[in-house]
């Protein structure tokens, strides 16, 4: 069971996202905050396996409890739910540890596979999101040296890609013809072999070196 506290303000959208959630066998909803404060409380107490965190939130907003939270307890995955894809949130999420970004207007059933997503050990960016973090790059002081890439294997490389390109681990296996099972390891061999953290470092890794340029399939 994938145990998970929603923080929102806004009680609707919290009680929504709650009941989302609870309708799935395999997820469960152990607590509810309406801000940040409260949100750091229920993880420490709590320890569930993700938090879904509103950003804009009164007090302690949702990016300062996300890096309080992964701080204290760095295997709690955080995913950031917002109704804004400005770029200061998305990196400012990123540096606060988080690991995955949805925007609220996301089908129910993104929301509820990101929570499975991160629950596994991966991390997720929403389309609309990655398509701003690959805007951001194309506008970027230049590459960076290709640290680690030298030492992927071409299957790593086209796996690497494609991850950059914001593909799940299933739509990879089903672009390359191989089981999800085989794209996890390649993911994993990726991450290790590159030194970075998940898959969202992953595909700033690919923008940063040209290995992936934006605009260009």
């Amino acid at each position: 069971m994938i145990t998970v506290v929603v923080a929102d303000d806004q009680t609707v959208v919290r009680a929504g996202i709650a009941a989302i959630l609870e309708a799935e066998p395999d997820l469960s909803v152990v607590g509810q905050a309406a801000d940040g404060d409260a949100a750091v409380a229920l993880a420490l107490a709590l320890r569930p396996d993700v938090v879904l965190m509103d950003v804009r939130m009164p007090g302690t907003d949702g990016l300062a409890a996300a890096a309080r939270i992964t701080a204290a307890l760095p295997s709690l995955r955080v995913v950031v739910l917002t109704t804004f894809d400005l770029d200061e949130y998305v990196f400012a999420a990123l540096r606060a540890g988080a690991v995955g970004f949805l925007l609220k207007d996301s089908a129910p059933e993104r929301v509820i596979d990101a929570v499975r997503v991160v629950a596994g050990g991966d991390a997720l960016l929403d389309p609309v999101v990655t398509r701003r973090l690959i805007g951001r790059f194309a506008q970027g002081p230049g590459l960076q040296p290709a640290t680690g890439l030298d030492r992927l294997t071409p299957r790593e490389t086209q796996v690497l890609r494609l991850v950059a390109r914001g593909l799940s681990n299933a739509e990879i296996a089903s672009v390359l013809g191989i089981g999800p099972a085989t794209v996890k390891d390649h993911v994993a061999a990726v991450l290790a072999k590159l030194g970075v953290r998940d898959r969202i470092q992953a595909t700033i890794t690919a923008y940063e070196t040209g290995l992936v340029r934006p605009g260009v399939a």
